[in-house]
């Protein structure tokens, strides 16, 4: 007689489906319209978010209030968002002509504007991936608020705990707190978030910022408040996108307003039917490779060229940034600060008008533009690319561009290393879906045998969100046959973009050359190694500028 095996899901598959779950109502909740986070509407986003358990956040599960998760989301939302009762999403729609002074996160590039005491605009230019991760991060601090709530109210009459009444008089001070008055409403609310009073001296001023240096305190009491009054007074906080975002959204209307400022650039400095080599990066690393050591002539003695590029990636080093941005200018770059709403700003550099120690021009060879354009945002990657790389139509003429390389260079989570390794990418696999872009990388493991580094190789996976990285699924897809080592948000996006130009619209040549690397910025899968844990500080120069040289090499060679 045959037995029935029973299966058991694993914690990965859990999760695999929370994430699924938590795309498909996050969908829903925009077609809608509208929705109350923490109300029925809002319940399976919730729900999804406590069984995928993403590491950022840390403790979300427990009662507890996670801290560092709370920092990094802080850093992601504007300045006053916790005091905020209605959220309004919304496409750009012409607040940056009106009294309105726009907010800008510290960690995010998004315009936000007050509206008045109750509202908060948060404008999204970036496609699908800004909303998620504005909705995973505004899920977990109303979770969190909700923790607070339970903790300091006694009874549905509103009767509270004497500790956050305690906190109430230090916010509501005015003027400064002295350094006995900080400690004494630390003392209380470490009380009721179930942290020590050392946790959360700690944290203290991590969230300060010029605005206030009591902000931790203000924080955790406009998110408790908020919460009460929606168990007491049933006055939910709401989230509403507006009409003009559910109409706009996935028509590329502002990547197609970038890439025509580029082309059309291109056409009127006579660039445009020359060898282009497009390079997704930040803003500096290509320029100062060009320019830094032929700019800081007197600066860079006795350095290596690794300390030079440490001493710009000093914000303090303004002036020597400076210097290198006004060479780059004279010879070849232009700059193109966006405009689009893209939020992504546009180098291109003229190899024919380089210095000859950066660039040896050759008889009868023309000389290659190079297209730096700044990191996209997750599916924004696959909008910007698709529209660069389309022909430029004018008065019914058709130009193709030449593209004969693009190259991507980013920081991910790695898998089978630590911050600062650095990942040479063979396929992209997209999460969530059966989606996977195998590739002929031109960047190999031996180009960075010499370097110093540590560097694997093999797949990456494209995640819906970093706010979303789950350690089960992770070690499922590094464990397993698929052989990941790393994640980001953009590789996919970009070689789909590649991908259907080349082969299939034949917008660019069938052959074009495709180079990705990435350096490590954090291990989700090591405690304490999170994105949540802090930045990279010093320890991404070397890898950045490793890459950086080596894309650089290839499409100058």
């Amino acid at each position: 007689m045959s037995q029935f095996h029973i299966h058991t899901r694993t914690r990965a598959q859990e999760s695999s489906s929370a994430i699924e779950r938590m795309y498909i109502t996050m969908r829903h909740l925009f077609n809608r319209g509208f929705y109350k986070p923490m109300g029925v509407s809002g319940e399976t986003l919730r729900e999804a978010l406590l069984i995928l358990r993403p590491e950022i956040y840390g403790s979300i599960a427990e009662e507890k209030i996670e801290l560092q998760g709370l920092v990094y989301v802080i850093d992601r939302l504007p300045y006053g968002i916790e005091e905020c009762r209605y959220i309004n999403l919304t496409s750009d729609e012409g607040y940056k002509n009106s009294h309105f002074q726009p907010i800008i996160p510290l960690k995010r590039r998004r315009h936000c504007y007050r509206i008045d005491e109750e509202q908060m605009n948060i404008e999204v230019t970036r496609g699908r991936s800004e909303i998620y991760d504005i909705l995973t991060h505004l899920t977990f601090l109303y979770v969190e608020s909700h923790k607070i709530m339970r903790q300091v109210l006694i009874n549905d009459e509103g009767s509270l705990i004497r500790d956050w009444e305690k906190l109430e008089e230090a916010v509501h001070k005015k003027g400064k707190l002295t350094q006995e008055e900080k400690e004494i409403a630390l003392t209380h609310t470490a009380n009721f978030l179930g942290r020590t009073f050392e946790e959360v001296s700690e944290v203290y001023p991590q969230f300060s910022c010029k605005e206030d240096k009591d902000r931790f305190l203000k924080i955790i009491y406009y998110l408790g408040k908020g919460a009460i009054e929606e168990h007491l007074k049933d006055e939910k906080r709401l989230i509403t996108f507006s009409p003009v975002l559910r109409e706009r959204l996935g028509h590329h209307i502002h990547g197609e307003r970038w890439a025509y400022r580029i082309k059309q650039e291109l056409l009127n400095k006579g660039l445009i039917e020359r060898p282009i080599h497009i390079i997704s990066a930040n803003m500096h690393s290509v320029m100062n490779s060009l320019f830094a050591e032929y700019s800081l002539t007197t600066e860079k003695r006795g350095k290596s060229s690794l300390e030079v590029y440490e001493m710009l990636s000093n914000s303090e080093n303004h002036k020597l940034r400076d210097k290198v941005t006004k060479k780059a200018l004279e010879h070849g770059m232009t700059y193109l600060k966006d405009e689009s709403g893209t939020n992504i700003d546009v180098q291109i550099f003229d190899a024919e008008k380089l210095p000859d120690i950066v660039y040896a021009k050759k008889e009868g060879v023309e000389a290659p533009v190079i297209i730096v354009m700044d990191y996209a945002f997750g599916e924004q990657a696959y909008e910007t690319m698709d529209e660069l790389l389309k022909p430029l139509m004018q008065a019914g003429k058709r130009t193709f561009l030449n593209v004969d390389s693009v190259s991507v260079m980013g920081k991910a989570g790695i898998l089978e290393g630590g911050k600062g390794d650095i990942m040479i990418p063979s396929s992209h696999i997209f999460e969530g879906t059966a989606d996977n872009y195998p590739f002929k990388n031109r960047l190999k493991k031996r180009d960075f045998e010499n370097e110093g580094l540590n560097v694997c190789t093999g797949s990456m996976i494209t995640v819906l969100g970093t706010s979303l990285q789950n350690r089960d699924i992770l070690r499922f897809f590094h464990e397993s046959t698929w052989n990941v080592i790393g994640l980001e948000m953009e590789g996919a996006h970009y070689q789909k973009a590649i991908q259907s130009a080349s082969k299939i619209r034949g917008s660019i040549n069938p052959k074009v050359k495709v180079r990705y690397a990435y350096y490590a910025s954090d291990n989700p899968l090591e405690t304490g190694s999170t994105l949540a844990s802090g930045g990279l500080g010093t320890t991404g120069v070397k890898p950045t500028y490793a890459i950086t040289e080596k894309m650089l090499t290839q499409i100058l060679e």
